[in-house]
């Protein structure tokens, strides 16, 4: 791995020089998750955070009945765990690779003291927390809010606007995929067919097709005065 283009690939890094680049590929550790390994489960120390370079990770709590609920997926250029670089605390959630992939991971204590010497990438971290302090109460306003329809309907919208594809490739497994949404894969499944049924999207195996974005805005229940949707500002 080129740790230097790695790091140049993080969007919580855009915009910096080179020689800040090159500072945090310096205190960046290369690490390599195969699909279904453990990389690190709530409770532990946090002694750092991650950044996806290739794969993808998610983030899952399990309930006392032993339910697994994913929080979020991560794929790469996205940086996970990062609150381990304020708190030092334990980490609050498991974390497992849904493919074989290489991340970067950033010690705690190196970052810290690169922080001291680079207040501009402070700045960075505080706009990052900011955006996953908003995903986390529009996910929340989604499962207490929302039927499973608008909710499945918001994210398809949200992969499509990531994308920028009509077609589309589901980014999690139908199981897994349900337990994001906090459904079962029973009523993800029966959903997902209304919606093709209905003319709104088209199925083939793990891709699909949307067909009509703008009844699938309607269902997803998020349109603004402005013609907007509420998923597409958060985005912002």
């Amino acid at each position: 791995m080129d740790k230097i283009q790695a790091v140049a690939g993080i969007g919580l890094f855009s915009g910096l020089g080179q020689r800040e680049v090159a500072a945090l590929a310096g205190v960046a550790e290369t690490r390599r998750y195969a699909r279904g390994e453990d990389i690190f489960f709530a409770g532990e120390p946090a002694q750092g955070f991650f950044s996806v370079v290739t794969g993808k990770v998610r983030i899952y709590q399990n309930s006392l009945s032993g339910k697994e609920h994913i929080i979020h997926v991560f794929g790469p250029g996205e940086v996970f765990a990062e609150v381990a670089v304020f708190s030092g605390s334990a980490y609050p959630a498991n974390a497992q690779a849904l493919e074989d992939g290489e991340y970067l991971f950033f010690p705690r204590q190196r970052f810290r003291k690169l922080l001291a010497e680079e207040p501009d990438l402070a700045m960075d971290m505080l706009g990052l927390l900011s955006i996953r302090l908003r995903q986390l109460v529009r996910k929340l306003e989604d499962l207490s809010l929302r039927e499973v329809p608008a909710r499945l309907a918001a994210h398809l919208l949200l992969l499509q606007a990531q994308s920028k594809k009509k077609r589309l490739t589901l980014d999690l497994p139908k199981g897994q995929l349900a337990a994001y949404l906090g459904t079962i894969p029973e009523t993800l499944s029966r959903v997902l067919r209304r919606f093709s049924d209905d003319g709104l999207i088209a199925l083939s195996g793990s891709s699909l097709e949307i067909l009509d974005p703008a009844r699938l805005e309607t269902q997803a229940g998020v349109v603004t005065g402005d013609g907007e949707t509420a998923w597409t500002k958060g985005m912002a």
